[in-house]
């Protein structure tokens, strides 16, 4: 072998040095957290969606969910593989649905429905580099990466109720809902008492709760069928279906009722029911809405942005449009929808739900 002479292996070393010193050093990649990582920086944004017992395309509140992150995931340019849902079969499955969320590195998880809150709020807790989305889900306190998309049900209520109540040529109209263990549902029917009162005082209002369980509440069509049968046979001219697929067999036995249209009317809950619920459009003459699709679409750009609003977040309150009803509504009415509206939103109106 051949020997490098000292003086040659200094001046290779110089050399050396000078070369590493001209190149910059790795600078390690920052750990910027859930908060500061998303859609808009370019990195891999992922967003769950867990339903309440029932499945995705209820046509209702489900749905309007998912519509929602789908709606998002375009805004974003989000890939379909970034995006999915589970349906829970049963409630006992609601943490470890969520648990799958998580496992996978999602960064958004959107549970859906009052029933979820408890399973969230502690995967929130537990999870703070997640955001959760909770649907109907009221929070008590503030926790930065969790925010309750929650709604005024007593508003829309109120205003299905007006309507109800001045469209009504018998003096009965109804309400066949999903359980009164859900405080939205509650807040629905109680809007829409007091908002038929607001017009007609002596209306005679014949509400019924589902009698069952949460998890059966919202998925017995064949209930809600019968439960509005019942309230025709009473007389009830205009009858409010709020309760998810039960609500939705409540509409559809109304539709077929005789006079359906014409004398005898039906209003949809939580989304433009005449969009999603095809056959109840003989006697569907709105719906009592809770916006929760654009809700989710907001609170998930918020998130890909790094600026979500943890603790209870607004979405809007509204009622639907006439559709081919549109002619039958007077003016007059109208009008006294809108002044109400406006009422309600500037708290002149009080629908007196939970005084």
């Amino acid at each position: 072998m051949k020997r490098i002479r000292p003086m040659k292996l200094f001046v290779l070393l110089a050399a050396l040095a000078l070369l590493l010193a001209a190149c910059p050093a790795a600078v390690p990649a920052a750990d910027t957290g859930a908060a500061d990582s998303g859609a808009s920086a370019g990195g891999e944004f992922k967003v769950g969606l867990v339903t309440d017992v029932g499945r995705v395309n209820d046509r209702s509140f489900n749905q309007s969910a998912w519509e929602g992150v789908v709606a998002a995931a375009d805004m974003l340019g989000l890939a379909d593989d970034d995006i999915k849902y589970i349906e829970t079969q049963d409630a006992k499955d609601y943490a470890d649905n969520i648990q799958q969320f998580i496992d996978a590195d999602y960064n958004v998880i959107v549970s859906v429905g009052f029933a979820l809150g408890d399973a969230t709020l502690v995967a929130a807790q537990d999870n703070p580099d997640v955001f959760f989305i909770g649907v109907d889900q009221f929070q008590g306190e503030v926790i930065p990466n969790l925010a309750g998309l929650i709604f005024n049900e007593d508003h829309s209520g109120y205003l299905a109720g007006v309507l109800a109540g001045s469209l009504s040529q018998t003096g009965t109209i109804a309400a066949v809902l999903g359980t009164d263990l859900v405080p939205p549902v509650v807040a629905f029917n109680e809007g829409y008492v007091a908002g038929a009162q607001s017009v007609n005082p002596d209306i005679n209002v014949i509400s019924t709760y589902h009698p069952g369980e949460i998890s059966q509440a919202f998925v017995d069509p064949e209930w809600g069928a019968a439960t509005a049968k019942q309230a025709l046979d009473q007389g009830a001219d205009v009858i409010f279906g709020a309760g998810g697929i039960t609500g939705n067999g409540a509409l559809q036995e109304i539709a077929t009722a005789d006079g359906a249209g014409e004398t005898v009317f039906c209003i949809g809950v939580d989304t433009d029911q005449w969009n999603t619920v095809p056959a109840a459009q003989p006697c569907l003459v709105s719906s009592a809405m809770k916006l929760i699709t654009p809700g989710v679409v907001d609170l998930v750009s918020l998130a890909s942005e790094g600026n979500f609003p943890g603790g209870n977040y607004f979405g809007d309150a509204d009622l639907a449009p006439f559709h081919d009803f549109d002619d039958m509504i007077p003016q007059e009415l109208k009008d006294l929808l809108a002044a109400t509206k406006a009422g309600l939103i500037d708290g002149s109106i009080d629908t007196g739900y939970g005084n």
